[in-house]
């Protein structure tokens, strides 16, 4: 890293990165498709969603770790940012732009207002409570809290999952009419060598985040402290980023 220091005041250098991390993103998200393809639903939608997770705990991790002022409600931020652009953002989208090229769409009712009860559930529990709870001072958990809020929110998670590919896994896949119009159902899965190669591949990418976006951390906070823009951009732009290859897909 001290060799990179001086190429990191060099605007080139921090495009260059930018470019490389988003690259790198696009990348890791590509891979985890055709892994998704080879293990077929619902369990292609979970390798799609720990890959975004992956990427995007790795993003708030590194300006975590920074230690810089305000660093401490980034993790705040950026899952705030993230409920708001794919509820409003990227749903919005996806339906107008479904409707504008198919006319009609379907989906399952059963599956989609479990996945958004749990959402609204786990957003509530985690970004609304801390502002009611009295035992501290602010917008805070105590630590007993805050573990509880952990371990049910994981438990939560755990019991949608469940669900999702144990117990009603139908609901969560296409219907049988649409299956036979569907295109990407009948569609040849990858092979086991080409599957094998997005994995590491995959993680070469996920690694490659990792890094980029701790080096870029000083460049991103710099930006936003010289545009004169408050601490939650940051967490916006990390959801932006994160967010960019799904509402491409």
């Amino acid at each position: 890293m001290d060799i990179l220091t001086p190429l990191l005041n060099q605007t080139w250098f921090i495009a260059l990165m930018a470019i490389t991390l988003i690259g790198a993103v696009l990348s890791a998200v590509h891979h985890a498709e055709v892994i998704a393809h080879k293990t077929g639903e619902p369990y292609g939608t979970l390798v799609l969603a720990i890959s975004v997770t992956i990427i995007e705990a790795s993003l708030i991790i590194a300006m975590m770790f920074a230690g810089h002022e305000g660093a401490e409600f980034i993790a705040r931020d950026a899952v705030f940012a993230t409920v708001m652009i794919v509820m409003n953002g990227v749903i919005g989208l996806c339906i107008f732009m479904g409707g504008f090229k198919h006319h009609e769409m379907s989906f399952r009712n059963e599956g989609t207002n479990s996945a958004l009860a749990v959402l609204t559930a786990l957003a509530t529990f985690i970004l609304v409570m801390p502002m009611v709870t009295v035992s501290t001072p602010g917008p805070d958990f105590t630590k007993g809290q805050l573990a509880f809020a952990g371990v049910a929110s994981f438990a939560l998670y755990g019991a949608f999952i469940f669900f999702q590919t144990v117990s009603h896994r139908d609901y969560y896949l296409p219907k049988a009419e649409d299956q036979k119009t569907n295109s990407e159902t009948h569609a040849e899965k990858p092979s086991n060598l080409k599957t094998g190669t997005s994995l590491v591949l995959l993680l070469v990418s996920l690694a490659a985040v990792v890094g980029l976006a701790e080096a870029l951390n000083p460049a991103i906070e710099a930006g936003v402290k010289a545009a004169g823009a408050p601490k939650t951009v940051v967490g916006i732009a990390i959801a932006m980023l994160v967010l960019l290859p799904e509402g491409f897909a």
